[in-house]
């Protein structure tokens, strides 16, 4: 019996109600076992190989699977009429008495009935995009960096250049579509034109598939690529690498690699938007009378901030363009600076004797909103 006649899953023995990782597991360990560089001469493991490349290229796809779990082997063979089948004029693969309902329908709405044709097959075909995170410190997104990052991603093949072909075969036309990468079912009055399961809408198959990438035409590698950072990056910016996806089936285009961005935390410095923001302890003598204190830039300089005498706790005070520089434009956010005065807890007995002397002379205009609020209570609750 040939392999085309065997039953699928028990070419790759699984149950018929196994999930796609099961069959994915049961292929890679079946055609590790039974692959021609390690048997080689052996004409029976080749064989056994083909035909468990041939089962888990129908299995893999739901569309083929729910074809081959209805019809058998005879969903991807010419012929079989009547009952919705796959073939004649009720059929997937026919042209018959309702085909040119089907051709009113595709002249009208195009490929929504009539099939995409060459162009939109090879659209479908196109590599995944993929998604990488990576994370910059403050500095990095500050300054901007250039930096290399590796990723295994599926590539071009390079001993079959992506056809998915053994070097020195071709594809062949598909026998079920006839190369035209869609199918056409009768479904009441209407004729619905379908991507062809035997194919996958591709308008042909490969006989002998590639040793290396199995017939995919891509192969999975580590791969080395250069990112430009650039100044003013945020949590969530995306870099976009063109056709540094996932490698399109068979030659098809890649997709795209987007990098998606994230800011560490710092130590000193919060970041709203272009705003930097941090909190400054001040003793309560400064905050007294005044005084300055100096800020590190993430440029590498100095801030200089002046603290006005009497201020309060929780104030903030701003430096103009000391923030982060703008995304892809000019200039620098603020700096906010929140004050916060801190109470001396460890004084010499010299320092409590000033502040008893302090205290002595207190007349409770130095406090004006403590003051201000022992005056509410007076005149809330008497006395």
């Amino acid at each position: 019996m040939s392999s085309a006649q065997i039953d699928y899953y028990q070419t790759l023995e699984c149950a018929r109600d196994a999930d796609g990782a099961t069959l994915k597991s049961a292929y890679r360990k079946l055609a590790m076992k039974f692959h021609p560089d390690r048997n080689p001469g052996d004409t029976a493991c080749e064989a056994k190989f083909k035909a468990i490349n041939e089962a888990y290229d129908c299995l893999k796809d739901p569309q083929k699977r729910a074809a081959y779990d209805r019809y058998g082997h005879q969903a991807f063979t010419q012929g079989m009429n009547g009952g919705g089948g796959f073939g004649g004029a009720s059929g997937f693969g026919g042209r018959g008495d309702f085909a040119d309902i089907g051709d009113i329908f595709e002249t009208i709405f195009g490929s929504a009935f009539g099939g995409g044709g060459g162009a939109q097959r090879q659209q479908n075909r196109r590599g995944a995009d993929l998604r990488y995170d990576m994370q910059v410190t403050l500095e990095e997104a500050f300054h901007g960096k250039s930096t290399e990052i590796e990723i295994e991603v599926s590539q071009s093949c390079d001993t079959c250049k992506g056809s998915g072909a053994t070097p020195g075969t071709s594809e062949r036309q598909c026998n079920l579509c006839h190369g035209n990468g869609s199918v056409r079912a009768k479904q009441g009055l209407f004729v619905i034109e379908r991507p062809c399961p035997t194919c996958n809408g591709r308008g042909s198959v490969i006989e002998n598939p590639c040793r290396d990438c199995r017939g995919e035409g891509r192969v999975d590698k580590a791969q080395t690529l250069s990112v430009d950072v650039p100044a003013g990056v945020d949590t969530g910016t995306r870099i976009r690498l063109s056709g540094k996806g996932e490698a399109g089936q068979r030659g098809s285009p890649a997709g795209d690699l987007y990098i998606f961005l994230h800011v560490a935390q710092h130590s000193v410095f919060e970041r709203e938007g272009t705003t930097l923001v941090t909190r400054i302890p001040v003793s309560f003598t400064t905050a007294s009378l005044g005084g300055c204190v100096e800020i590190p830039d993430l440029d590498g300089s100095t801030n200089r901030l002046d603290i006005p005498a009497g201020i309060q706790s929780g104030k903030q005070l701003r430096i103009r363009g000391a923030g982060m520089p703008v995304l892809q434009g000019r200039g620098r956010g603020d700096l906010v600076v929140e004050i916060a005065v801190e109470t001396p807890t460890k004084l010499s007995r010299r320092q409590k004797e000033i502040l008893e002397e302090f205290r002595a002379t207190e007349t409770g205009d130095e406090c004006p909103e403590s003051r201000g609020f022992l005056d509410k209570l007076k005149e809330v609750f008497g006395g």
